[in-house]
């Protein structure tokens, strides 16, 4: 997209050279702040009440009382949509806790900082290719998932060091780096939630663990249950996802991409891929179009 870009911040409609926010925000600080990535299909938010269900809790866990409401929330995202002629799009909420003084410990009164951008996403689904270039390339790394019981898993914030980490080790070879938790039980992507496929079952990580709850993931969940296909949420060791009969990963923007392989290792995708990736699409159809 141009430079003629649009992004919403603190109520206003700004040109993208001037969305900027203070060097003193404790989002920039301390990555105080919590984030959602969503998805627009024809102008139609996918999921928006997940969505904002999800930033809530994010924002409960930070104990960030920013006060605003999701339909004003959702007026700021369709703000942003029309003032940039978008109708499939990549949209990013953030609300940080704001401008406070240099001090870790976070003062009771906020005024939060709010920004929205959107940046064009053509449409996959039915009609259209998808937005990722091929099937992951995979590796599992040595980074591990940071434990629910020290940052809740099912918060998303503004810190993203431990995927950053994990994509580090790839140096440039994979896709997508999988991470597992402590006791050696494979968690999640870096940004995307894994699945496989063994004897016909769908099978993934449970939120039990120290994996984000992710809304497409809940997504596949459903349409699998819906299709009366066997669904199964446990905890796995790396060694039963490299005997899958097929794999992929889910996340906002990718939707349902296949593992073309895990540390060298083919998987690929397959007729139970395929069949949730088809009833994925045509839930967004439904809901959207």
């Amino acid at each position: 997209m141009s430079d003629d870009r649009v992004y919403h911040v603190d109520g206003e409609l700004v040109p993208a050279a001037e969305a900027t926010v203070s060097v003193d925000d404790r989002g920039f600080r301390y990555g105080d702040a919590a984030f959602e990535t969503l998805r627009a299909y024809g102008g139609t938010v996918l999921d928006w009440a997940a969505h904002h269900e999800r930033l809530e809790g994010t924002c409960d866990a930070l104990s960030l009382e920013h006060d605003l409401s999701g339909s004003e929330l959702r007026n700021r995202i369709d703000d942003t949509l029309a003032a940039n002629d978008l109708a499939d799009a990549y949209v990013r909420l953030s609300i940080s806790r704001g401008v406070q003084p240099g001090k870790l410990t976070p003062q009771p009164e906020v005024d939060p900082t709010v920004v929205v951008y959107a940046n064009p996403l053509p449409r996959g689904g039915l009609e259209g290719d998808p937005v990722w270039d091929g099937p992951a390339t995979v590796r599992s790394v040595e980074t591990r998932r940071i434990p629910d019981a020290a940052l809740p898993s099912r918060a998303k914030t503004h810190n993203y060091l431990n995927g950053i980490l994990a994509r580090t080790e790839l140096e440039g070879e994979a896709d997508e780096a999988l991470l597992s938790d402590l006791e050696g039980h494979v968690a999640e992507g870096a940004t995307s939630n894994l699945f496989f496929v063994r004897d016909g079952t769908v099978c993934t990580p449970t939120t039990d663990g120290d994996v984000l709850p992710g809304i497409t993931r809940k997504t596949v969940l459903e349409l699998a249950r819906e299709a009366g296909l066997p669904v199964e949420e446990a905890s796995y060791g790396l060694a039963e996802v490299l005997e899958a009969d097929e794999a992929f990963l889910t996340n906002r923007t990718w939707e349902l991409r296949p593992i073309a392989s895990l540390d060298g290792v083919d998987l690929g995708g397959g007729p139970v891929t395929d069949r949730l990736s088809r009833l994925y699409d045509e839930r967004v159809e439904s809901v959207c179009y």
